[in-house]
């Protein structure tokens, strides 16, 4: 599959800062991906004590990987808004991602990037994002292969796809971590850091449904769109994103870029998959117009 990149989205978890700095040291010494997102995306209450975030970035840098700064998906005071703009000034440095409609409005006119958590689901929003100078565009998670493949006829930036990784369905300003704790928001203690994944949720019949980190909702099973991977690059897609998680990601990686260059053939890379993911759900159901929880199997 020619000219296909593999990307890193940001981590969406609370992990200890000694746990991330080694995780991207690893991710640019050993990842065969080619861009990587690093920031806090989720809770700005997590970037305390992140001081180790330039000697990632110039790690990442010296391995020859782009390095992109995602910004908050959802901007609810001062603060939020001050650490936005103070993002948004390393734009002539860095490609910045934006994940809040209020952030685009600060990058426009200067090359960016569109997160997956602002919706662009018709054309003519993917035009204005275009003009307004939106160079990388990751699409909503939900869009089914019809409304791909109408974006990607129409696309001047590079448009990219959620491959793997927990889904990231609702953001909230209300703490559901905290909450499960019965803790306040302001006295959250950091007990997202307990659920390296997610914390689980499941229905009242016992059934496994969402996950919840911090404030947002996130699917229980993994996406896994190995094998749509193909049709994803006819339909001119080219950009791939892996979503963190604590699993070895730099095999992740690898198994998902061997079969992007044929290496592997889809049941080698799924049993692969398998393995490093073991009791893990995964899920395609977006893509092809279903439910997205549910499996599609094609050959």
């Amino acid at each position: 599959m020619q000219n296909a990149r593999l990307n890193l989205g940001p981590l969406l978890f609370n992990w200890d800062s000694g746990k991330i700095r080694d995780f991207y040291f690893r991710i640019a010494d050993e990842a065969p991906v080619d861009r990587v997102h690093i920031g806090e995306v989720v809770c700005a209450k997590r970037l305390a004590g992140k001081d180790y975030l330039p000697e990632v970035m110039d790690r990442l840098t010296a391995a020859g990987k782009q390095v992109v700064l995602s910004g908050l998906a959802l901007i609810m005071d001062g603060r939020d808004q001050q650490i936005t703009r103070d993002l948004t000034e390393l734009a002539d440095d860095y490609l910045i991602e934006a994940n809040d409609i209020s952030t685009v409005s600060l990058l426009r006119g200067r090359p960016h990037a569109i997160g997956p958590f602002i919706n662009v689901y018709n054309e003519a929003t993917l035009k204005y994002y275009e003009q307004g100078g939106a160079t990388h565009i990751s699409l909503p998670y939900e869009l089914p292969e019809t409304s791909l493949q109408a974006l990607s006829a129409h696309a001047e930036s590079a448009l990219e796809v959620q491959v793997f990784g927990r889904l990231p369905l609702a953001i909230s300003a209300r703490c559901y971590h905290a909450r499960a704790h019965k803790l306040s928001k302001d006295g959250c203690q950091y007990v997202c850091d307990k659920d390296p994944d997610g914390l689980t949720v499941d229905t009242m019949a016992g059934q496994n449904f969402l996950a919840i980190n911090g404030l947002q909702t996130l699917s229980y099973s993994y996406c896994n769109l190995m094998a749509e991977l193909p049709a994803l690059t006819a339909m001119g897609i080219r950009d791939f994103r892996l979503s963190p998680h604590d699993v070895d990601m730099v095999r992740i990686s690898r198994i998902y870029r061997e079969r992007l260059d044929d290496q592997l053939s889809l049941d080698e890379a799924n049993d692969a998959l398998e393995q490093e993911m073991f009791a893990i759900e995964f899920s395609n159901g977006y893509y092809h117009g279903v439910a997205g929880r549910e499996q599609i199997n094609i050959a």
